[in-house]
């Protein structure tokens, strides 16, 4: 890799490089030297721009959360309907082949530095708070329209889609089900609890 001549820049391209050791070697398997190596530089180096490694991942975290909401933010504004946005909220938070799947592996195998680092919790509840109100936003602008007849309060609904992405998000990449077979079971959900018939 090119040698950065700043520390932001240098900063970003470890980034970068502990991201890809943790896609090829998981979390618990990506060490300091597999991330010096994928940077091109030493562990001392490394450790020069970040003494804690879980302060490396946790930004590794942070700039993996920021690229998925800006996804799914752009999907849903693109989409002319409130049906089309609610669908596009839903394929957006399904970890199809792509980057969308690289993005949500990445973030699965980051999530036990959220429980020991305190600036990737913090960042973990906003994640969260970002897609429940993205959702919410599209369940509350369907329900003005008259488009959705909502099943309960938007804000309850739209935790639980968040909820029922995380746990289906496992079975695709654990391979237990297709991308599309989830996008099929949360796009049901969403019929049932809006009563929208597309």
């Amino acid at each position: 890799m090119p040698r950065p001549r700043n520390q932001a820049a240098r900063r970003a391209q470890l980034v970068q490089a502990a991201a890809q050791a943790v896609l090829e070697r998981g979390v618990t398997n990506a060490r300091l030297r597999d991330i010096a190596a994928q940077a091109g530089l030493t562990p001392a180096s490394v450790l020069y721009y970040y003494p804690d490694v879980n302060d490396l991942l946790a930004a590794v975290f942070e700039q993996g959360t920021e690229t998925y909401v800006r996804r799914r933010r752009s999907a849903v504004e693109a989409a002319p309907t409130p049906w089309t946005r609610l669908a596009a909220c839903v394929s957006s938070g399904v970890p199809h082949p792509g980057e969308a799947e690289q993005t949500s592996r990445l973030l699965y195998e980051l999530l036990p530095v959220t429980f020991r680092v305190e600036a990737a919790a913090t960042r973990q509840r906003a994640f969260v708070a970002q897609q429940t109100s993205l959702y919410q936003e599209v369940l509350d602008s369907g329900a003005a329209s008259e488009d959705f007849r909502l099943a309960g309060p938007s804000a309850f609904l739209a935790r639980g889609f968040v909820a029922l992405e995380d746990g289906y998000g496992i079975d695709v990449l654990s391979g237990a089900a297709t991308a599309m077979d989830i996008e099929e079971r949360l796009l049901h959900q969403a019929r049932l609890v809006t009563g929208a018939s597309e």
